[in-house]
């Protein structure tokens, strides 16, 4: 009885912390570049989506996105984007996606629970992860192209997981934090348990956090949870939403909310 157990909590680890199949999202034009990481000791490819009316004599903000493959999920987050931009419904942004090699090693924390270890051969990467983010990508970025100084950061499941660590941990990274299902499960939702620790240590920052959770029985119950600690803790530059999407799955909440968040976050209208 304990094996089949064991079986179960493994197939639903990697169902959730499966990203949704991809889709034939037509490819924007962009810019690629390669960029040979010492914090991850390998090559990563970067994607880059331009705003139409971006010229070098502005600046623009920049977001950032694990899953940034042109097979992963950069067509779709930069399609939406151009069509939210063209639509004045938000400010024009500069969208950096970060292609994957090793997606469970980047994108978990530490773990002390043993089938968390069972997902990937190697996990436990995020901290160098966001070293390579911090220390190379941002600042190649940055001399590249014409940018505010602003930056975001979203994720859905596994870099959901990844946006909500660095929330709690490294603040000061990003202004804004986007996380559609994260999966606040690992480490026995570690995150979610210390959460009011992170957040008595919280900078005294305008910072803006939106995160989602659907219907999945093992992510749910610890954005509500988190949603709860957010509302009693009531950090006075902290905007924030919690989107609680009963009716959505996790292979179907990305797509089905990004646009409110991107909205919420990024409106040209929305007083900050």
């Amino acid at each position: 009885m304990k094996l089949y157990y064991f079986f179960i909590w493994i197939l639903l680890c990697n169902i959730n912390c499966t990203k949704a199949p991809p889709q034939n999202d037509p490819i924007p034009t962009h810019e690629s570049f390669k960029i040979q990481s010492a914090q991850v000791n390998e090559e990563r490819t970067i994607n880059i989506w331009l705003p139409p009316n971006y010229k070098p004599s502005d600046s623009f903000p920049v977001m950032y996105m694990a899953d940034g493959g042109i097979k992963e999920d950069f067509p779709h987050i930069a399609n939406t984007l151009a069509q939210l931009t063209k639509e004045k419904k938000i400010k024009p942004l500069i969208l950096v996606g970060i292609e994957n090699t090793q997606r469970r090693r980047d994108l978990t924390g530490f773990t002390t629970v043993a089938t968390d270890k069972e997902v990937a051969p190697i996990v436990g990467g995020s901290e160098k992860f966001r070293d390579f983010i911090k220390l190379e990508l941002i600042p190649e970025i940055d001399k590249r192209y014409s940018t505010t100084g602003e930056r975001s950061i979203i994720g859905e499941s596994l870099s959901g997981l990844f946006v909500m660590e660095t929330f709690f941990l490294t603040p000061d990274l990003f202004d804004y934090y986007i996380a559609f299902d994260p999966s606040l499960w690992w480490n026995n939702h570690y995150l979610v348990t210390k959460a009011k620790d992170y957040l008595n240590k919280f900078p005294n920052k305008r910072k803006q956090l939106w995160f989602a959770g659907s219907n999945a029985s093992d992510i749910s119950p610890y954005t509500q949870e988190l949603s709860r600690i957010l509302n009693h803790e009531k950090l006075p530059l902290l905007r924030w939403h919690y989107s609680d999407e009963p009716t959505e799955k996790h292979s179907t909440i990305f797509r089905a909310t990004k646009e409110k968040a991107f909205i919420w976050a990024f409106s040209n209208s929305e007083s900050k």
